[in-house]
């Protein structure tokens, strides 16, 4: 992965589809975040990956009623959701705290590729969007240039985002288990 963000410029090609445009319930709560943060924690769903705008619609809005309805949580947990059709979706977005990484989520963006990782990687675009979401995170001062990265499984007990991920994202830049 190659951070070309990070030198000042602006990212081009990020598609963050905005809350209501995926259908986002209104949370029951929010809490705001005290920015530039330290942590870049990476999970995966664990269930179908999403190769279509439709599938990832309907997969984001699932796990945002599974966590409000079943967690009893405010809104959904993560922070930014990953598709293989090459969307970024907004979950918390950039300024509200997380439910992703228990202690972690003041301090944290909870980036979620929808799919089940563990035999297998996401697919390129996927991949990129990651890289073009962390650079626009620093040059738009939300995240620290020396952010460090992590997977969900280094800061909790969980195998989340599957073995295939992880081994990946141990190659990229500013990763620390």
């Amino acid at each position: 992965m190659e951070l070309k963000g990070t030198r000042q410029q602006e990212p081009v090609l990020l598609n963050i589809i905005p809350r209501h445009q995926w259908g986002a319930r209104a949370p029951r709560s929010q809490t705001a975040l005290a920015t530039p943060l330290t942590y870049v924690v990476i999970h995966h769903t664990a269930g179908n990956r999403c190769f279509m705008p439709f599938e990832s619609t309907k997969t984001v809005k699932g796990i945002q009623d599974f966590h409000m309805d079943t967690r009893n949580w405010c809104d959904i947990g993560y922070n930014f959701l990953i598709g293989e059709d090459g969307n970024v979706y907004e979950g918390r977005g950039w300024h509200i705290k997380g439910a992703h990484t228990l202690h972690y989520n003041k301090d944290s963006y909870g980036i979620c590729f929808l799919g089940t990782f563990t035999d297998q990687a996401p697919c390129a675009d996927a991949l990129k969007k990651v890289e073009t979401l962390i650079c626009a995170g620093i040059s738009r001062g939300h995240l620290s240039r020396d952010y460090i990265l992590k997977g969900h499984r280094d800061l909790g007990d969980t195998v989340c985002p599957g073995d295939t991920l992880y081994k990946l994202i141990q190659t990229w830049p500013h990763f620390q288990a």
